[in-house]
């Protein structure tokens, strides 16, 4: 049975933690060798999720199915700053991951609303969760003046892209990454885009 699913800005802060679970059981597999082990990298999400740039999936109870960040010229989702990182990670910690990621990060885009991270819990997943949020995406590009949504997807990650096609987005570019490809774990991005 499908759950009511209800969207609406912002994490509370009871949820934050299964926000972090769920946002690293998602980016893990790309993000791991770089961000891990697992507990600091929640950690580290727990501590820089911004509340204001991220749409949340709850169901009748009030359980988190799932969550969709976005960027703005204001920050992003799941950024966080260098302090940030030398906190959770120390300063040599820092002082590797930090280059790597900033190669990786991609700037606002003015012209078109990023989408910073999209996941569904597991026992989410199949039941609407992610199209649900891809429309609130969506809307709430159309209110803040958007005229279309951006996202990357990694290439090889087929049932997303599968996802994103059916709801209309377009692939515009593959960004291969070249020899970070070793430290991430995956090839290369696909650029996809939709008119809202």
């Amino acid at each position: 049975m499908r759950p009511e699913i209800a969207i609406s800005l912002g994490l509370p802060p009871e949820l934050r933690a299964q926000a972090a679970a769920i946002y690293w059981q998602a980016f893990g597999g790309k993000l791991g060798q770089v961000m891990g082990p697992d507990a600091r990298a929640q950690a580290f999400l727990i501590r820089v999720m911004r509340s204001d740039h991220v749409l949340v999936a709850r169901d009748e109870t009030g359980a988190l199915l799932g969550l969709a960040g976005f960027k703005t010229p204001q920050g992003s989702f799941a950024g966080g700053s260098w302090a940030d990182m030398r906190a959770i990670y120390g300063l040599t910690g820092l002082l590797w991951r930090a280059p790597l990621l900033a190669l990786l990060s991609r700037e606002v885009d003015n012209d078109r609303f990023l989408l910073d991270g999209i996941c569904v819990a597991p026992a989410a997943r199949g039941l609407g969760v992610g199209s649900a949020l891809m429309a609130a995406i969506e809307d709430e590009a159309r209110a803040r003046g958007y005229a279309y949504v951006r996202l990357d997807v990694i290439e090889s990650n087929w049932r997303a892209r599968a996802l994103y096609e059916r709801l209309g987005y377009m692939g515009i570019k593959t960004v291969p990454l070249g020899l970070l490809r070793h430290a991430f774990g995956f090839d290369a991005a696909v650029t996809m885009v939709k008119p809202v």
